[in-house]
């Protein structure tokens, strides 16, 4: 993936200036009136639309598909809106070397001093926002990341992993505050928005509503109908919600699913592991787009 280095140095410099923010235990403030400008200007998602999921693998699109979703380490798709992956709040498999020497210090221990992983993703650290000092730290380490994903051509982000705080937060297993991951969210949207990128919340329902005070543009989840929040993103995001539901977790069959009122306009039925075409256990289902 090609990099600016001029670009992504002077995005990062901006960001850690707003990147103090509220330190641990504070409510983050909602977003400020320059922020909201600068959102104004970015491209967002289609409401509605053809979609794809790609993360497992990045494969050929066919024809008319409007919304991409790729990783950070693909190219964006011409002629579709493209969405990069960015994982703000655990490490990426792959990039231990970012995350070592002093950097360590940035990463979640439990009780006993030991270092936090997610048991779903047993090759990703959980990182610590606990204070501002250590917020600056983090976006020092993914600002370049979402720089490369305007630098590379893509139109917005998804910050994967906003709800550590709803999964590690016990002193014993590893504590992430809610206050402390939305200070940290705020810096990612105001750094992505000031590279020209529109920003999607990933996931954390509960939190949908200061997601967008905090500037988020749209909304990518995973399960809404499996765990009937769809309504809560809607609510908050009308129709800029981007909705993937896998097959291993479906209650009721895709086709009720696509029938629920309030899933999202663009719902897409992808595997778990999301392959590409070819793969063993490759599934792409669309509900009609509405």
């Amino acid at each position: 993936m090609s990099r600016t280095p001029a670009a992504v140095l002077l995005l990062v410099t901006l960001s850690l200036s707003s990147c103090a923010g509220p330190d641990a235990g504070s409510t983050p403030p909602e977003a400020t009136g320059a922020a909201s400008a600068t959102a104004s200007a970015v491209a967002l998602p289609p409401a509605g639309g053809r979609f794809d999921y790609q993360l497992g693998a990045a494969y050929g699109v066919e024809a008319g598909l409007d919304v991409v979703v790729r990783d950070a380490s693909a190219d964006p798709v011409r002629g579709a809106y493209s969405v990069c992956y960015v994982n703000g709040f655990q490490t990426q498999p792959g990039e231990e070397g970012l995350w070592a020497g002093e950097n360590e210090e940035l990463l979640l221990r439990d009780a006993d001093g030991r270092l936090v992983v997610d048991p779903h993703w047993p090759d990703e650290f959980v990182l610590d926002p606990s204070t501002a000092s250590r917020r600056e730290r983090i976006v020092a380490v993914v600002g370049p990341v979402i720089a490369g994903c305007a630098a590379d051509g893509f139109d917005a982000v998804e910050i994967d992993n906003l709800d550590t705080w709803t999964r590690f937060d016990d002193r014993a297993t590893g504590l992430v505050k809610r206050a402390d991951a939305l200070a940290l969210a705020r810096a990612y949207v105001e750094l992505a928005h000031a590279a020209g990128l529109a920003v999607g919340q990933k996931n954390a329902a509960g939190a949908a509503r200061a997601g967008r005070d905090l500037g988020f543009d749209f909304a990518v989840v995973e399960e809404c109908g499996a765990y009937a929040e769809c309504g809560a993103y809607r609510e908050v995001y009308g129709e800029r919600v981007l909705q993937v539901e896998y097959t291993d977790n479906l209650p009721v069959s895709f086709a009720r699913l696509c029938a629920d009122p309030d899933r999202a306009p663009s719902t897409v039925l992808r595997d778990r592991d999301l392959v590409g075409p070819g793969d063993a256990g490759y599934t792409r289902e669309q509900c009609d787009v509405r």
